[in-house]
């Protein structure tokens, strides 16, 4: 049995080059688990906002998704953020805006970055929230991409920002408000 194609992207979107990596084993279901990943990548894509969104989609842009292990997450956390524990998504973006600058005209497409996902932490989370496996990894490739394209969570303001867009994203993928409270067994 051949795995399904993924969709065409969503308009904004067919200018974002993906590259999936697999770093780790016993992912369940790795075709679906790709296809959702780039589903939530695309769709965060489309939907963001800002100078390096709109310079991304106009000279188009890669993105890295790396579907890792606790082991391998573990290690990024420790090596670069000097936490030496899983978390269950890391982005590493690879340009940043500077507010009042006008950043140089790619030749090519932009390099945004990488966001890699542990799968054990994910499975725990998803469990322990009571959400489908798959819907929890758009949410986690979908706010790592959003980091990619400089929306973060470090202030109330920003956090309501980008968690309204991440709801809104995942609504168009068909998957419920990922911070709504969690639903007992």
């Amino acid at each position: 049995m051949t795995a399904p194609k993924p969709p065409m992207p969503p308009d904004g979107a067919e200018n974002l080059d993906i590259d999936i990596a697999w770093q780790g084993s016993n992912w369940p279901d790795p075709a679906a688990a790709e296809i959702t990943a780039r589903r939530a990548a695309n769709a965060a894509f489309a939907a963001a906002k800002g100078q390096t969104a709109a310079r991304a989609r106009q000279s188009g842009a890669e993105i890295s998704l790396v579907l890792a292990d606790n082991a391998f997450v573990r290690s990024l956390n420790r090596d670069w953020r000097d936490r030496d524990a899983a978390t269950n998504v890391l982005s590493f973006p690879a340009m940043a805006d500077t507010p009042g600058s006008d950043p140089p005209k790619p030749e090519g497409p932009v390099l945004l970055g990488d966001v890699v996902v542990a799968r054990e932490v994910l499975v725990t989370e998803a469990q322990a929230q009571n959400k489908p496996f798959h819907h929890h990894l758009a949410h986690l490739v979908c706010h790592g991409t959003l980091h990619l394209l400089q929306y973060d969570h470090l202030t109330d303001n920003d956090a309501a920002t980008m968690e309204s867009l991440e709801t809104t994203i995942l609504a168009g993928l068909g998957i419920p408000d990922p911070y709504a409270p969690v639903k007992p067994l």
